[in-house]
């Protein structure tokens, strides 16, 4: 596969309104999902493509209630660099793994008990 930094690149732009926002944010969102398969091949990921696209979604659902609309352009600009980056295989096995870390979800959190989760080997 060859690399082609200037395959994926946008130019900044910021949206007109609501509805060109939301339009950018689904598009981009799309673009995420379809890549899936490709992210998972190229990195070598043992993880299954619905839960890949679990993740995606989570991500973009953390973000929903921005009541801005510069911001929103931020997120988008943020979320194409780390589009064109993961799809580029511009980013290491650590990076794309991050999203998944245990850390990560709500409900995996380590309690508070210090002996209990020294004896479990938690730090």
């Amino acid at each position: 596969m060859v690399i082609q930094a200037t395959a994926l690149a946008k130019t900044t732009r910021s949206s007109l309104n609501w509805a060109d926002a939301r339009r950018r944010v689904i598009s981009h969102y799309r673009e995420w999902q379809k890549a899936v398969p490709e992210i998972q091949k190229i990195y070598t990921l043992d993880i299954p493509v619905p839960t890949i696209r679990a993740k995606i979604r989570q991500e973009f659902e953390r973000q929903r209630h921005v009541q801005q609309l510069p911001v929103v352009d931020v997120l988008l600009q943020k979320g194409h660099a780390e589009y064109q980056e993961t799809v580029n295989y511009w980013k290491q096995l650590p990076h794309v793994m991050k999203f998944f870390r245990a850390e990560e979800d709500p409900r995996a959190r380590v309690s508070g008990a210090f002996m209990e989760n020294f004896l479990q080997g938690r730090n």
